[in-house]
């Protein structure tokens, strides 16, 4: 079974239905369940989103946060122009999950089975979630 890391990105406010409800597509979409997550990660700026935070202690896993600098040094095939603007880096969600499943510049990059998921949900919020295999495990 392989091991995952999941990079959030995600209008301030979310609700936890929205983020599940995008997450649980994310995971049908490579074939995955939520025991195979092993950490969550995200922007530094996300820090304190309480839908995250509620999802980490649901899990029982890390929650990890990088400054936009870091993520930003993360090349990725769906740069947003948006998020740049807002975030101070092209990508949140793609760049920490493959940060946090190994990646290192220079070295082979993990595989990221589900790229960027973007889900609107009822409460008009979206929420973007990258899933990479955990190489680190």
């Amino acid at each position: 079974m392989k091991s995952l890391s999941v990079g959030i990105g995600c209008d301030r406010d979310v609700s936890e239905e929205t983020l599940m409800t995008g997450l649980n597509l994310a995971l049908m979409q490579c074939g995955a369940a939520m025991p195979q997550i092993r950490h969550i990660a995200s922007i530094d700026k996300k820090s304190d989103e309480t839908a995250i935070l509620h999802l980490v202690q649901r899990l029982k896993v890390p929650f990890i946060v990088y400054p936009a600098q870091e993520l930003a040094k993360v090349l990725v095939r769906q740069p947003s122009a948006t998020v740049l603007k807002f975030m101070g880096t092209p990508s949140v969600s793609e760049a920490a999950a493959l940060l946090t499943a190994g990646f290192q510049p220079g070295n082979s990059t993990p595989e990221l089975l589900v790229e960027k998921l973007k889900f609107c949900g009822e409460d008009g919020k979206n929420v973007t979630i990258s899933i990479a295999e955990d190489q680190r495990i």
